[in-house]
């Protein structure tokens, strides 16, 4: 059966990011979700080889699950739907009440009652493999490459998913959906790919990744990442993403003068860096440094 593999349009894209901020707006309680309870696991990949070369003898990817998967007469999955995250996050991030109880309950888009989520926690995100886990910067240099390949083992390995319905990702979630496309361009009916652009990361966001990189190299607290304490460049690196991540217009409106910018800011590198590790946060960023799918997009 010949299939023509969809990227939902733009207009569906941006009435979905709409949905998403309102929802936020909203603050659904949390006792208001209806959908079915998650259920958490890890998956070990054995003998990974990664696109440098390097492997890892035992590497743990952890996921979230609701729903429970349906298939067709041929015992193929029909209605999984993998749920991607973007950079420094995990799969939890999606269960917030302004996600989930905006997508997952009975009636909505993910009904979950329906669909067969997968929220999965990249390799150095979360609760999967990261260098704080003890290999520090000794932990393999993966990449988009790589992170798509182990989702991939995860899904047709660990939970007998051999089809998706749909791949929906945000910021780096979104590049890996393009990733996902080009690579495996018949695993899937459609991409759902949410702020970014299937491009090479130049111009600004390139530099402003190299700032974050710089930032934690050169402080000499880092120590090649044999720090006993986290080196002072990773608050400089909280302080380029936050730019990053903000519109001027709703920060201005949030913090109207001048002691109100001040305190948000102070607020926003508090939490940030709770729980934050500079190798982590180094290797997350770097994953991005070969991404450029532009010239294959023919494939999907």
């Amino acid at each position: 059966m010949n299939r023509i593999m969809r990227v939902l349009p733009v207009a569906t894209i941006a009435a979905l990011s709409c949905l998403v901020v309102t929802a936020a707006r909203s603050q659904t309680n949390s006792a208001d979700a209806k959908y079915p309870p998650t259920t958490e696991g890890d998956f070990v990949v054995h003998n990974f080889k990664f696109e440098s070369g390097d492997t890892l003898p035992d590497l743990k990817l952890h996921y979230t699950t609701l729903g429970k998967p349906a298939r067709d007469a041929q015992g193929r999955a029909t209605n999984a739907v993998l749920i991607l995250h973007g950079t420094g996050g995990s799969g939890q991030q999606f269960l917030v009440p302004y996600f989930a109880g905006e997508l997952f309950n009975p009636g909505q888009i993910l009904d979950a009652s329906r669909y067969y989520l997968v929220l999965v926690d990249g390799v150095g995100h979360g609760r999967s493999s990261k260098p704080s886990d003890g290999l520090h910067a000794h932990f393999p240099q993966y990449d988009y490459a790589d992170m798509v390949a182990l989702h991939h083992k995860l899904l047709t390995e660990g939970l007998g998913v051999d089809h998706l319905r749909l791949i929906f990702g945000t910021s780096m979630g979104c590049m890996h959906s393009f990733v996902w496309g080009e690579t495996y361009p018949d695993f899937m009916d459609a991409l759902m790919p949410l702020a970014s652009l299937p491009v090479e990361i130049a111009g600004r966001n390139r530099m402003q990744r190299r700032m974050i990189l710089d930032a934690i190299r050169t402080d000499p607290g880092w120590n090649n990442g044999e720090y006993q304490s986290q080196p002072r460049g990773l608050v400089t690196a909280v302080y380029l993403l936050i730019v990053m991540g903000s519109s001027p217009l709703q920060m201005q409106k949030a913090a109207p003068t001048r002691a109100a910018a001040d305190k948000l800011l102070e607020e926003q590198v508090r939490a940030r860096l709770k729980g934050l590790d500079a190798n982590d946060l180094l290797y997350q960023v770097d994953a991005s440094r070969d991404y450029n799918p532009a010239p294959g997009l023919g494939k999907i």
